[in-house]
This record gives structure tokens, sequence and C-alpha cells, in this order.
């Protein structure tokens, strides 16, 4: 299984930095984010070293979405702050992501925690022409 020394996700993988361990299988482990939004945020990473999505198993990337349900059910039941969940996955840079180790937010919401999405920048919407032809590009991709 490929590892990465100097990736701190990969280092409590391997049982060799501190973490928080909630869940760890053959293909995941899940512990405590040391920054939270919320009481109870989890991370939710592939045990085999991947930055990012492009180099992300799809049978690691379904397990991680596995275990973030039932975690996220746990959550809901353990009894701490907790209305809903949200999942967040940062995809490279742009997208926000700091630890290049892929990895999945399970983070816990109530109403009025401050936290959220925020769109600064509305798109028009477009005519289903455009939509047609942005779908087309994608689907054009996928065949690649």
């Amino acid at each position: 299984m490929r590892r990465d020394a100097a990736c701190v996700f990969c280092r409590i993988v391997e049982g060799q930095a501190e973490a928080s361990v909630v869940y760890q299988d053959n293909l995941v482990t899940a512990f405590m984010d040391i920054l939270p939004v919320n009481e109870g945020h989890l991370l939710v990473v592939p045990n085999e070293h991947s930055q990012g999505l492009e180099g992300l198993s799809e049978e690691s990337g379904a397990r991680m979405f596995a275990v973030a349900r039932r975690l996220a059910l746990a959550l809901l039941r353990s009894g701490l702050r907790c209305e809903g969940v949200n999942l967040y996955l940062a995809d490279g840079q742009a997208a926000g992501q700091e630890v290049f180790h892929i990895h999945l937010h399970v983070l816990p919401r109530f109403r009025g925690d401050g936290f959220g999405l925020r769109r600064t920048k509305l798109l028009m919407p477009p005519s289903r022409q455009a939509l047609d032809v942005v779908a087309e590009n994608i689907r054009r991709a996928l065949r690649e």
C-alpha cells in the first residue's frame, strides 16, 4: 500500500502520529478533526496515500462514503449537538484542500452554528441549451 512518510494522515493511519481514531478497516480510517467546525467533526481518509480524487481507487472512495454515512448516523444518535450532517470533500487547493491526502469531512450541524458554504458570486440561470452544451462536454470527458 502506498504511503507518504511526510504525510500526517499517512502517519495517523500507521499509528505513528497521535489521533483520536473512531473507526479503521483495511481501506479507510476515521478520526476526530483537530480544528473542528463543531464538536464531533470527523475526517475519513483512505489508508493508501492519494493527494486527490484522481489517485483514489473506486473501492476506497466508495468505502469512504459508506463509512461517512455510518458515522453521520452515529453522530445523530451520539448525544452531541447534531441536527444534521454535511459531507464535504475539497479536491485541490482551489477547492480549499489544505492537507494533500484526500479526506472526507463529516460535519455535525445545527441551526445557527455559523458554518456553511457561502456564495459570493451568483451566476444567472443558464438556458437549457447552455446546460446541454456543458453536459455534452462532461459526457465526452467521461468517455476519455
